[in-house]
């Protein structure tokens, strides 16, 4: 007997609870793990702060392909939280008094956005064609997986080159906050914290295959929306503590950052299926959300270079009206065409 619809929501709200409190946790003492060994200042901080971030995409990843074995979750986990990410751009321009976010922020986050688009883009473009280029795969692998993690490679490299200076600015704020916590302290809580990440991160699978049945909802809409939802609670935590000590170009690098990673997790998801490339069992309807989340990065770009301080009845501005508009389209013609 399938459960009820309640007992569904609330394993989904504990899911997201579990991961929401160990994923600030987790973040927090990968802060404190840098700044002990010395990586807090420099590129490499930044880089853990984001991967570690986009540990329950990962989880829910593997756990999604398999035990639950449900492709389009999984693949509409790691394209929702992309617009998702970048959705909480919308959360840091409200709750930032004055000025809009964009004019306090750093222009050299137009690199890493771009380089998003070019990412997002591309695995976007192979959901429509994956079925069309099996000439090219390498046994269960899609030809494009090798592609996509040469991209990250050389987005990474380029990202160092270019922020390094920047980086090291705006990092080195938060650097010496942890005296009274040891690195070993720090190391066994960080452990904790990624067990409890780990553990729901491989039951939402389960869950989100359990909503989409007793809601009657495609599988690739609430992994999109719900599953990539509550993996993306953890990058939401540390824009709001990011926000407190004042350190926005944390909170934003974070995010582009986080999406980055994202993609690099679906080559890794396509490694780890065996069924043959992953993007050719999933839903073309994907390709919307990969969509959405180019226009977001665009519109995210046409910020930083314009620098608009204008707000919506003090509230936004019209970049986050803009975004905000493209994450509920997304959601809406998900909801009606998804699969």
């Amino acid at each position: 007997m399938p459960p009820s619809a309640a007992i569904v929501w609330l394993e989904l709200i504990t899911c997201g609870f579990l991961i929401g409190i160990a994923g600030a946790k987790l973040s927090r003492y990968a802060d404190v793990i840098a700044d002990k060994t010395g990586l807090s200042g420099s590129w490499i901080g930044l880089i853990l702060l984001a991967t570690v971030t986009s540990l329950p995409e990962l989880t829910t990843g593997i756990s999604s392909l398999t035990l639950a074995d449900v492709p389009n979750i999984a693949v509409g986990d790691v394209f929702g939280s992309c617009v998702f990410n970048l959705a909480i751009l919308i959360v840091l321009d409200f709750l930032l008094r004055g000025e809009s976010v964009y004019r306090r922020a750093s222009q050299s986050h137009i690199l890493s956005a771009g380089f998003g688009v070019v990412l997002i883009g591309f695995a976007g473009l192979n959901v429509l064609l994956a079925n069309k280029t099996a000439a090219f795969n390498i046994a269960h692998i899609g030809a494009y997986t090798p592609i996509i993690i040469l991209l990250y490679l050389v987005a990474m490299r380029a990202l160092f080159v270019h922020e390094r200076a920047q980086v090291r600015e705006f990092v080195g704020q938060i650097a010496d906050r942890y005296p009274e916590i040891t690195l070993r302290v720090a190391a066994i809580r960080y452990g904790v914290a990624a067990v409890v990440v780990i553990i729901a991160g491989s039951f939402l699978p389960f869950v989100g295959a359990q909503l989409a049945e007793v809601m009657g909802w495609h599988k690739t809409f609430v992994g999109t929306l719900f599953v990539a939802g509550v993996t993306s609670l953890p990058e939401l935590a540390v824009t709001v503590a990011a926000l407190r000590i004042g350190s926005i170009d944390m909170a934003i690098a974070n995010l582009l950052g986080s999406n980055l990673f994202n993609i690099f997790i679906l080559a890794f998801d396509d490694l780890i299926f065996f069924k043959g490339p992953l993007l050719s069992h999933v839903s073309p309807m994907h390709a919307v959300s990969a969509v959405s989340a180019v226009v977001m990065s665009g519109i995210v770009i046409i910020g930083l270079v314009y620098r608009a301080n204008t707000r919506l009845l003090r509230t936004v501005g019209w970049i986050s009206l803009g975004l905000f508009t493209f994450y509920m389209l997304n959601s809406y013609v998900l909801y009606l065409h998804g699969e």
